[in-house]
Order: structure tokens, then sequence, then C-alpha cells
């Protein structure tokens, strides 16, 4: 099989190099349960992508799942309509997709929702990028067209990817499903570099041999653009994304990512075992959740849950997808449920920040021509300045347009945190001016402004999990609770999922991943089974299992 033959990189995640679209499209389905557990009622907390992955997969099984949601379908694909506006939307959460992310495909794909190329730095789609650093611009459409030193800054990071952690292998191990070589190369570099930073990583390499490189690297950096505030976190997370070319090549879906959750709580399946032919989640629950989940208990027959309208029922299995924090404050939950060191594992997870505002427009100004310099009036931008990262969105000429004046993480996050959303916008206007002297932004703003901090959201406290160096243990402790056949019984039939016990955080496709996982283990504990032509994560879980580093 020649490369230009080979199948394309998926995000076949090498700590668990299991194919979840090829067990999500087989034709044999996910499995069967006992005849006498038909219509079994499964609680899902939490309604984003994960939760409700997880309960429609559990629907079609022929279950009953209960979802209690705490305020709004979506979670993280939170697509926010502009008032009087409602076809133009502001993604406050998710807003682009890779398309390695295969099994979150499948969705989208049962939904026919349609995608469009995302406007990255210097992707093929996007008009032109322009980049802000130390108060010098520069402008292009391809990394070819930027100065001299962008391109060293980008050969040293290939370089250091192929001396360092083997590029080339892996992403053609990727393409093969060749998991022996996978398995063997990451194991080694989970080994190597479990206490080693990103910025560790980096200076480290003799190719990135100058503090000015480094720089550069951080504040434009790879696909989405800068990477400087991941700079603290593992290398191992970035290079999860680099193999798996999450990071690259990305869509957006057209009319906003909410439309995935809210699309599967509305889906009447084709094939659903048990339930009657147009049954949905939506219809199983008179259209509406169950409110906010407050308490959870373990009790003689499983596991109480309680709501925040005075509810209270008891379920054979729970499976819990919101952020693992909220187990530490918003849900006063049973010690019991979890084994002492994956309560450890929960505290110790760290979270990244992120900031957006977005503004409405009356149309696409941005592509007017300069009559100066030829170059459009702006331009996706980078900078090292506060707004950060800049993104425009149209739909042409003639419509209005969208403007992400600000995408930031971190550090840059938090220097909005006590900004009102007013004083956001002055801010970032006040910026942008500097960078597009003469270019009134603020003559072709419709309406208010829009924004979210994610660490601030009382129900997230942050907007994604991202290992520090050391943590790789907890991680693994996290993602393979679903796997309970060595587990005290009174561990057992409580599900974690959710990206951020996956080992990508901050994309669907590792919510929807573990989701899956989840289902799995709601199969196997209630007597269930795969079909053995398509086994699921579970029971091929040991041939595959994330290598187990030392604890003393």
């Amino acid at each position: 099989m020649t490369s230009a033959t080979l199948p394309p990189i998926t995000m076949l995640v090498p700590d668990f190099p299991f194919s979840y679209e090829r067990w999500l499209r087989h034709p044999a389905g996910l499995g069967t349960l006992p005849p006498d557990r038909a219509g079994t009622p499964v609680a899902v907390v939490g309604g984003g992508i994960a939760g409700l992955t997880a309960a429609y997969e559990l629907m079609r099984l022929g279950l009953r799942p209960v979802v209690y949601e705490a305020e709004q379908l979506g979670g993280r694909m939170r697509s926010i309509p502009f008032p009087g506006h409602p076809d133009c939307v502001a993604e406050m959460g998710a807003m682009r997709f890779p398309v390695s992310a295969r099994a979150l495909f499948h969705y989208i794909d049962t939904l026919g929702l349609r995608t469009r190329p995302f406007p990255n730095p210097l992707a093929p789609s996007t008009p032109s990028t322009l980049i802000d650093l130390g108060g010098t611009a520069v402008r292009g459409r391809t990394p070819e067209d930027l100065p001299g030193v962008y391109q060293e800054v980008a050969d040293a990071w290939d370089k250091a990817l192929q001396e360092r952690a083997e590029l080339s292998t892996m992403k053609e191990a990727i393409r093969r499903r060749d998991i022996e070589t996978l398995k063997s190369v990451w194991n080694r570099l989970v080994r190597e570099y479990d206490d080693q930073s990103f910025y560790g990583f980096l200076a480290t390499t003799p190719a990135f041999r100058s503090f000015r490189q480094r720089e550069i690297f951080g504040q434009v950096g790879f696909g989405t653009g800068g990477w400087d505030t991941d700079f603290p976190n593992s290398v191992l997370e970035i290079l999860r994304v680099v193999f798996t070319e999450a990071d690259d090549n990305h869509v957006s879906i057209v009319g906003g990512s909410q439309q995935v959750p809210r699309g599967l709580w509305q889906h009447a399946p084709e094939t659903i075992a048990h339930w009657p032919a147009g049954t949905s989640l939506a219809s199983l629950h008179g259209g509406t959740t169950r409110p906010a989940v407050t308490r959870l208990r373990r009790t003689g027959g499983g596991i109480r849950v309680e709501d925040g309208n005075g509810g209270s029922e008891e379920f054979p299995a729970v499976v819990f997808s919101p952020h693992v924090w909220t187990l530490l404050s918003r849900v006063d939950c049973d010690p019991v449920l979890l084994p002492s060191s994956h309560w450890t594992a929960v505290e110790r997870t760290h979270y990244m920040g992120a900031s957006k505002l977005f503004v409405l427009t009356d149309r696409p100004f941005w592509r007017d021509p300069d009559p100066v310099t030829g170059h459009d009036t702006m331009a996706m931008t980078l900078t090292d300045r506060m707004p950060r990262g800049v993104y425009l969105f149209d739909d042409g000429p003639d419509r209005p347009g969208v403007m992400c004046l600000s995408y930031t993480w971190n550090d840059d996050s938090l220097k909005f945190a006590t900004l009102s959303t007013r004083e956001r916008l002055e801010v970032l206007l006040t910026r942008l001016a500097a960078i597009y002297p003469g270019v009134d932004i603020r003559s072709h703003i419709v309406g208010d402004p829009l924004t979210v901090t994610w660490e601030t959201e009382p129900r997230f406290m942050g907007a994604f999990k991202s290992n520090l160096p050391g943590q790789y243990r907890y991680q693994r402790r996290l993602f393979t609770q679903f796997m309970q056949e060595r587990t005290d019984e009174r561990h057992r039939g409580f599900f974690l999922c959710g990206d951020d016990v996956s080992w990508t955080a901050g994309f669907a496709e590792g919510a929807v991943s573990t989701a899956l996982n989840a289902v799995w283990g709601v199969l196997d504990r209630l007597g269930g089974a795969t079909h053995p032509d398509n086994p699921g994560p579970g029971d091929v879980f040991h041939s595959l299992a994330p290598v187990e580093l030392p604890y003393e």
C-alpha cells in the first residue's frame, strides 16, 4: 500500500488505540442486553456531548436513560444566537473540529449536519492572516509568505518532533492501524516525557537554541495559532494532538456546534432495541430533562440520585459526564462511589481557562480592500497583545458578519475575568486600533457583544482538562475507571465520562469516546455483551491498555 492509498489519520489515541468509529459503524451494533433488562432506567448526569452520546446509545440498546441537566443541553458546545439574528451564532465553547475526529463525525453525519472549513491562521480557506508581534505586523496567506524567521521556527518544531518524538513513525502507524508500533513508541515516550513540560521539551531541543525562537513559536505556534499558554502543561498532551492531527484541518458546523447534542436529544434512530420506532431521548423524557443533580448515594440496590427539585430515584448504574471537579463542590457525592486513588486524581485534575468575546457586524467589512495596500481591511489576527486571536466569519457580502474579537487561554483569559462585557469590548477595540489604525470597527458593530469566561462559569470552573507534568498516572486512573471487573463492588456502577477523563481533553472526540467507554461499562454491568465480531473497548482493554508507570 502506497502513502497515497493509506487510510487517513484519525484520532486513534496512542494511549488506548481503540477504533471507536469502527465499533460505532459495525452492522452488529454495540451489543445486546438480557431480555429482562429491557427498559431498565440508567441515570445520565449532564447534557453535553458526552452525556447525550451515552444516553443516545443506551437508548438504542433498549435501556431507559434518565438525563439530568443543570442548565441547557450542549455543555461546552454552546452556540448563542445574536438577538434578532438567529442565523448568526457565537460559538462560546467548541467551534472547530478536526476531520480526524471520526467518532464525533459519525454523529454529525447521522444528524445530516453541514460543515465548512474553519478560518484558522494561514489555513487554505483563510483569506489572509496578520501576525502582530512586538508592535510589528506581517501578513500572509500561506506560511511561505512570512519572513524567514517564521519558517526557521516551523522547521525547528518539525525537527524536534521528528528527532525526539518519532513523528513520521507515529503518523504512519496510525494510518496503518499498526497497534504494535504505535504502542511500542508511545509507551517509551510516556516513560521519557511524563515529567517534561511543553516548554521544557522546547528548551532542551537543540533546534530551539534561542529564546527568541521559543517566544515566536509560543506566540504563533502551529495549527490554531499560539501555544505559549500551554507551555506549563505536559508535553504528552501536545504530542497526542500532533500525532492525531487534532489541531489541523478543522471545520465548523454550519448553524452552530450545539446542534450536535441537541440533535441527539431529538433524533429517533433507525435501529433501536425494545423501544418502538420513532422513540427519541426527548420523547422518553416528555421533552424535558430532569434538573441538576445535588446528591449521589450508594444504596443496597444501586445508586440513589437526588435532584434540585427534591426528586429522588435509585438506579443500577449512573453515567457522570460533567467536569470531575463538580464532584468536589456542586454535587454531594458519596465518597464510596470512587476508590481513594481516584479521588486523588479528581483533586489533581488541572483545567485550562478560556475567554471569548464576539460581536455581530452589519456586514463583513473586513473584506473591503484597503485603498493604499490592496489588502483586506482586516485579517485573521494573531498578536502577543491582549486580544491574542481574532477570527472572522461571514456568509457573503450582503449578510451580517461575526467577529470573535478575542480568544484567550489561562493567564490571558484571567485578564478578562474581572471586566464587564462592555469593559472587555472597550479594551479590545483599543488594542485592535493600534494594530489596525484607521479601521473603525465600532461603527460596524450591531447590538451588544457576547462573552464567556469558562473558569468563572459555576458548573464548569474551566474550559477543559490539561495535565501538568507528572500527572499521567492520575489521567490513567480516570480514563480506565470504566473497567470495573477488579473493583470492589461498592465502587461499581458509577461511570465517569467526558473529555476531561479522556486523553484528548478539549476535543469533542474525547468526550464521545469516553461516553462510549461508559456505555460499554453499563452494558457489562447489566449482564449484556457485545457481538463477537464487534468487540467493544472493554473487551479488548487488556491488549490495548495504557502503559502503567511505576508508583514507587
